[in-house]
């Protein structure tokens, strides 16, 4: 390719990036915020009914966690924790008998977790509480099924760039 058609190229590149790096930087700030704010949702539905015993990444752990058994490490490659002390809140959901935990038959130095009886009573707040927003987030939030599918596209794809970043180190 010559230098004169790569300079094109670049030359388009940075165009389009300046078209997108406002909307681009707007998204990453709008899903940061939004997870904050899905926190502060958590935490006051567990104030309302009295629980000071669990914070709200806990309790929203527990939730994503629901019927699986799983290892600490999956919780992050699956998504469910967006935390970086996971073990820290692992410990203290087992200490608190949210969490059961037991070694894996297979490799003994691997560690399950699942649910106890009082892990799936967080995790049916947090579904309710969820099932309460799925009747109203169109009607108060103003936000339809199909926009949802249109965000969930873009976030979708836009994970998977992210996963090709930190794959190809690009």
């Amino acid at each position: 390719m010559s230098n004169a058609a790569k300079m094109e190229i670049s030359t388009a590149r940075a165009e389009r990036g300046v078209d997108v790096r406002p909307a681009y930087l707007e998204a990453l700030t709008l899903v940061e915020r939004l997870h904050r704010r899905l926190l502060d949702v958590i935490k006051d539905e567990f104030d309302r009914r009295g629980r000071s015993d669990i914070n709200a990444v806990q309790a929203l752990l527990l939730y994503n966690i629901g019927d699986s058994e799983l290892t600490a490490g999956e919780l992050r490659t699956r998504g469910y924790y967006l935390g970086s002390n996971v073990s820290y809140n692992v410990k203290k959901l087992v200490e608190m008998d949210y969490l059961h935990h037991s070694r894996s038959r297979i490799d003994r130095r691997s560690v399950r977790i699942s649910l106890t009886a009082e892990g799936k009573d967080v995790r049916d707040i947090v579904a309710a509480l969820y099932e309460k927003h799925v009747f109203t987030v169109e009607q108060i939030g103003g936000v339809s099924a199909d926009e949802f599918k249109v965000v969930n596209n873009a976030l979708t794809r836009l994970e998977r760039f992210w996963t090709d970043q930190i794959k190809y180190r690009l």
